[in-house]
């Protein structure tokens, strides 16, 4: 996981700044009527977080845990990111991801193997859980930059 979580700590060094440099009104445009803004994308992002860290620490406690999945679009619309600050939400999105980056380095390697299933779905284990993290939040970023 040290890899991983070193991937995760140099995107927290280098997409900050082109994450602030980008505007508040800019932020909020939708490119489509049916897609998400900048805004409701990070916004998407923190929801990940937030579910991925859950699974990061309640994996390592039992072999197998089994999750409910995630509603994407209820969530976003529920916490009407639409509506929340630019800034507050780069805030929010590398603090958080400051924290990942420790409770990822901090897993034990015994731990890995433990599975996961998200919303009744195929079990995985949390290695991969925590790997497919980064890449989900690398595509996401991605289309935000």
């Amino acid at each position: 996981m040290s890899a991983t979580a070193g991937r995760l700590a140099r995107l927290l060094e280098e997409a900050p700044p082109r994450l602030a440099a980008i505007s508040d009104a800019d932020a909020g445009r939708r490119p489509a009527a049916e897609k998400w803004s900048r805004r409701e994308i990070l916004g998407h992002l923190i929801d990940s977080a937030a579910n991925n860290h859950q699974r990061f620490v309640r994996a390592q406690l039992v072999p197998h845990l089994d999750f409910p999945g995630y509603e994407q679009t209820a969530w976003v619309a529920a916490q009407e990111y639409a509506g929340e600050s630019w800034p507050a939400l780069v805030d929010l999105w590398l603090l958080y991801n400051r924290h990942l980056v420790h409770v990822m380095r901090a897993v034990p390697e015994n731990k890995l193997a433990h599975t996961i299933s998200l919303g009744g779905g195929a079990p995985m284990t949390l290695g991969f859980v925590i790997d497919d993290y980064l890449s989900h939040l690398e595509h996401h970023l991605a289309q935000i930059l």
